[in-house]
């Protein structure tokens, strides 16, 4: 069911008391569809779940995609801002916010603050700049930088607080790193839409090992 299309996709959320998305139901029962591990369990099926890549290696990875996308964001030109992205009640000012909130509520997480979806739904105001978004997403890089720098809670096994439960910092990383990296892919091809002449920073080996959606637009 597509909530943002019709009214009865909202209908059945609401009938099976679930507050957001994505879930995966089946008659009265559901479960939040936010990682595999809990899809798979809700399934019965005999399957190894788990990132592939390592905590260091998910750092880096994620690290490259906040890095390329402050390259990028000064190129979009800034009349186009306020401009929606394909198919999303979303501006591609705050697209470009919403790719280092992403980074800034993992760390929250961090620090013993409950992921709850609400957080990711934040919107900018309107009169952030282009300099304002840069400045933002610079602080949220530094300050995850900081966060792998200094040991604390990097291991992997640690247990973060989400509206879904307890998750290992491992998985959330990973949830974090792919989703930062699908919006990086989203901007890519808005530069590309608005005709904007650019080296493209990240390629489809930058995308690798990590469960993203195929289509760049699928999420």
């Amino acid at each position: 069911m597509n909530v943002l299309d019709g009214p009865e996709g909202l209908a059945e959320l609401q009938r099976l008391g679930a507050r957001s998305i994505p879930v995966l139901s089946r008659g009265d029962k559901f479960t939040f569809a936010q990682s595999l591990k809990p899809v798979i369990e809700f399934l019965g099926l005999n399957e190894k779940t788990g990132p592939v890549l390592s905590p260091q290696q998910l750092y880096e990875r994620l690290d490259r995609y906040l890095s390329a996308e402050l390259a990028m964001i000064p190129l979009m030109p800034a009349d186009q801002l306020a401009t929606n992205a394909p198919s999303r009640p979303r501006t591609y000012r705050t697209l470009a916010h919403h790719i280092y909130r992403v980074t800034e509520v993992f760390l929250g997480a961090t620090k013993g603050e409950t992921l709850e979806a609400k957080m990711f739904g934040y919107a900018p105001p309107e009169t952030l700049t282009t300099s304002d978004l840069v400045a933002y997403g610079t602080g949220v890089r530094d300050a995850f930088r900081n966060w792998w720098k200094s040991g604390v809670g990097t291991s992997g096994s640690e247990q973060l607080p989400t509206y879904y439960g307890p998750q290992p910092m491992h998985e959330l990383l990973e949830r974090t790193t792919w989703h930062s990296g699908q919006h990086v892919r989203q901007w890519m091809m808005l530069l590309d839409m608005a005709g904007v002449k650019f080296t493209h920073p990240l390629g489809d080996h930058d995308f690798t090992d990590l469960p993203m959606p195929k289509n760049v637009w699928d999420g």
